[in-house]
């Protein structure tokens, strides 16, 4: 059996996982377009084709453990918790409590049991207790690579971050990391 391509797993993943599930009721009639949108506290949902370029890079397989930090509205958990199926495990974080409630709930409704979204701890980074991670997501922008991230990946694991405006794909070898550039995006600050 052929393996699928890397872009048609994700246009399974999206379709799916809708993304109007995970939007406030005021702005889910512009679910289609390929735009941020505002979910309150000043946060956003991704638009559509950052998170498609996202995932391409972060390379999820079926299987691994994967944290989803600034888990926002829940969609990015939900799409990594298709792609990573039953075997794996996807933990979501999220600052805002309002949002990580939210979230939490949208994530459930996909009945993915595999999948969670946590209240993280302000002035930590991710989630040490639980490294290490097979893939890191981040959708929040950092000032410098974050290195308490970083540490959280297993050898072999990619984390794909934007830093100062820049879209970056780090991979993780037993001696060092491998950090590549994939132009332009903004995205709320990481705090």
């Amino acid at each position: 059996m052929r393996r699928k391509h890397r872009a048609d797993v994700i246009a399974e993943a999206m379709a799916a996982v809708p993304r109007a599930d995970f939007l406030p009721e005021e702005v889910r009639y512009l679910a289609q377009v390929d735009q941020a949108l505002p979910i309150g506290f000043a946060q956003t949902n991704s638009q559509p084709r950052t998170v498609k370029a996202m995932l391409r890079l972060l390379e999820v397989q079926p299987g691994q453990k994967v944290l989803d930090v600034g888990a926002g509205s829940g969609w990015s958990t939900s799409l990594l918790a298709h792609l990573v199926g039953r075997h794996g495990q996807v933990i979501g974080v999220e600052l805002v409590p309002e949002l990580t409630q939210g979230a939490a709930a949208a994530v459930a409704a996909h009945r993915m049991p595999w999948a969670e979204v946590r209240q993280a701890t302000p002035g930590q980074l991710g989630l040490p207790q639980e490294a290490p991670f097979h893939r890191i997501l981040v959708s929040a922008e950092a000032q410098e690579l974050p290195q308490a991230l970083v540490d959280q990946l297993e050898v072999g694991g990619i984390m794909v971050t934007p830093v100062r405006g820049q879209l970056l794909r780090v991979v993780k070898d037993a001696e060092d990391i491998t950090v590549t550039r994939h132009g332009p995006y903004t995205f709320v600050p990481l705090r």
